[in-house]
């Protein structure tokens, strides 16, 4: 997908809750309309969890995603053997599950940006040692 990028659950979440001190660079940032989104349901499932403060934000969200505000990467069951072993190489941060299947994605896909406010995506590598680079600077 050309000019798609990866995101993870804290721009998702700073898009949706106006008390996030993320929300305004993000809100601008997604408004710019340079990128295509593309997450997981493990990311999904997160910001929903973070979002449970207010239904109406809930809802708003999940109709966003339903309206391809972001794509959907499938992870599979085979996906997981990689996740275990990203897990394990990343202990000692520790790497979530979520985070875990970003990189998976970014393998499966060959999408190598992604909008993340965590420094994580600094240190995770691809193989051969390939950063996914980060393009969104609040």
């Amino acid at each position: 997908m050309p000019n798609s990028v990866l995101i993870d659950a804290g721009p998702l979440i700073a898009l949706f809750d106006k008390d996030d001190r993320y929300h305004l660079p993000v809100k601008e940032f997604v408004r710019d309309g340079k990128f295509k989104f593309v997450t997981t349901t493990a990311v999904l499932t997160e910001v929903t969890h973070m979002l449970d403060f207010n239904v109406k934000v809930h809802v708003h969200f999940l109709e966003w995603v339903m309206n391809a505000g972001v794509i959907l990467h499938t992870i599979t069951q085979h996906d997981i053997s990689r996740i275990v072993e990203l897990t394990t190489k990343y202990s000692e941060l520790p790497m979530d599950f979520a985070d875990a299947t970003l990189v998976v994605a970014a393998e499966k896909t060959a999408i190598r940006r992604i909008i993340s406010i965590d420094s994580d995506f600094e240190i995770y590598r691809l193989p051969g040692k390939e950063q996914i680079e980060n393009v969104f600077t609040a």
